[in-house]
């Protein structure tokens, strides 16, 4: 305990440095047009990145038929993604703070393109698993950068809208994989969904390389040796603070209820209540454009800070409720989809102040440290939700995967709330920076 108290007076310190800084104050305020500039291209960015994550779920009835592969052994797939991405966001953040944002973005986006035109070319299952590592590579750099561009470039009034924009992009990435790669899949075939998939990325690309300038960052200044924001342990000092492992934890469990909704509560749902093929892709779709609509309304509330606990805690109390109905309750396959949207939206409500929790727990200078291994705990749980779920599939638990799911979303509550306990309340002025 007396570890974790002197952990907790660096913290303390740290963050009034943080308040008082020159980007806190915002001397010279940051106009809306230079605001929206930043957000609308991290936003971007951040749609490749959670479309490359689901390029493949949904196209595992023609992938498992293609490579003979059983539902375990595709979901190992995600996993090698994730645990690859864990490993490289956790390491990206060390080299966002120390060499700038920038050229990291652009290197990742370029591996999400070289990436899926990897999985379009594979011709055996284990080329499939190579290519997931590349695209784990690329995947693994974004919450670092995205977190260190909007949280250093974007003014503080503005910090929880960019936030609900960048949560919004997010989930938009997830609606466009199925609604976008189905369709082509079952009118030419999975490979050439995986080709249009390249393009998505490549023209993002070429987007950001075009507005580069408005993403110029120098590298994250060091606290001076001694100075208030200065953290025992140097580099790695933010490690020492509780309230950064109660957040790593909390993206863990919701990592892992994302994910059963995206590999697999849509089919479990199909052999429940008999949902149309066509509506199963919908269901996903759905969900994530209820989440991003759930997030507009997110980014008002998280407006105070002293409430974001209970927001995160009512809104996955909602989403868990929600999945209990769908496991158990008698519906029409129609009816299914919309409860899918319900239960977005009530996660998406919770999404803005869920980053905003992280934002308090962030010493002075750290930011893409930080976030590289909170967020990395999203990476964890991805991994190993299709290992467990997967197989939950393959003996025909459909009953079972939403059950775990509304688990996994009550853990999240308890989570969210020792984030309080974990950290005293910072003020609101320290969100500035």
């Amino acid at each position: 305990m007396p570890y974790f108290r002197k952990s907790q007076q660096y913290y303390d310190a740290a963050m009034t440095a943080k308040t008082l800084s020159p980007q806190a104050t915002l001397a010279n305020p940051v106009s809306l047009k230079q605001d929206a500039s930043v957000i609308g291209l991290v936003g971007a960015a951040h749609l490749v990145s959670h479309f490359s994550q689901l390029l493949l779920a949904p196209l595992f009835p023609w992938l498992k038929e293609a490579f003979n592969a059983s539902y375990a052994e595709l979901g190992f797939l995600m996993s090698v993604f994730f645990v690859v991405s864990c490993a490289v966001q956790m390491a990206s953040g060390f080299v966002v703070d120390r060499f700038g944002p920038r050229p990291v973005l652009l290197g990742g986006l370029a591996l999400l393109g070289l990436s899926a035109l990897g999985f379009a070319a594979s011709s055996s299952y284990w080329m499939l698993v190579a290519v997931s590592i590349v695209a784990g590579i690329g995947n693994g750099v974004f919450h670092p950068v995205d977190y260190t561009l909007l949280n250093r470039k974007v003014s503080g009034p503005r910090l929880g809208h960019a936030y609900s924009v960048h949560g919004i992009t997010g989930n938009l990435g997830w609606a466009l994989a199925p609604a976008m790669l189905v369709p082509l899949a079952m009118a030419f075939s999975w490979r050439v969904a995986l080709v249009a998939a390249a393009g998505v990325a490549f023209s993002v690309l070429a987007l950001l390389w075009i507005k580069r300038d408005k993403l110029a960052l120098p590298p994250a200044a060091a606290p001076q040796k001694g100075g208030p924001a200065a953290m025992e342990g140097g580099n790695f000092g933010f490690l020492r603070i509780p309230a950064v492992w109660v957040c790593f934890a909390f993206f863990f469990f919701y990592a892992m209820a994302l994910s059963v909704v995206q590999a697999f509560a849509p089919e479990a749902a199909r052999h429940l209540h008999d949902v149309p093929v066509s509506l199963v892709a919908a269901c996903l779709t759905i969900y994530m454009l209820g989440s991003a609509g759930g997030m507009v309304l997110g980014g008002f509330l998280a407006a105070d800070p002293q409430r974001c606990e209970r927001i995160v805690g009512t809104g996955q109390g909602v989403a868990a409720a929600l999945a209990l109905v769908l496991g158990f309750a008698t519906l029409p396959g129609v009816a299914v989809p919309v409860l899918f949207g319900l239960m977005g939206f009530a996660a998406g409500v919770a999404g803005p102040s869920r980053d905003l929790i992280v934002k308090r727990s962030t010493p002075a200078n750290a930011s893409g440290r930080v976030y590289g291994v909170v967020y990395s705990g999203l990476d964890i749980g991805q991994a190993v939700s299709p290992l467990v779920f997967g197989s939950l599939m393959d003996h025909g638990q459909y009953h079972g995967v939403f059950i775990g799911l509304a688990l996994v979303q009550a853990v999240l509550i308890v989570t969210a709330f020792n984030v309080r306990k974990a950290r005293k309340t910072v003020e609101p002025s320290a969100l500035a920076a």
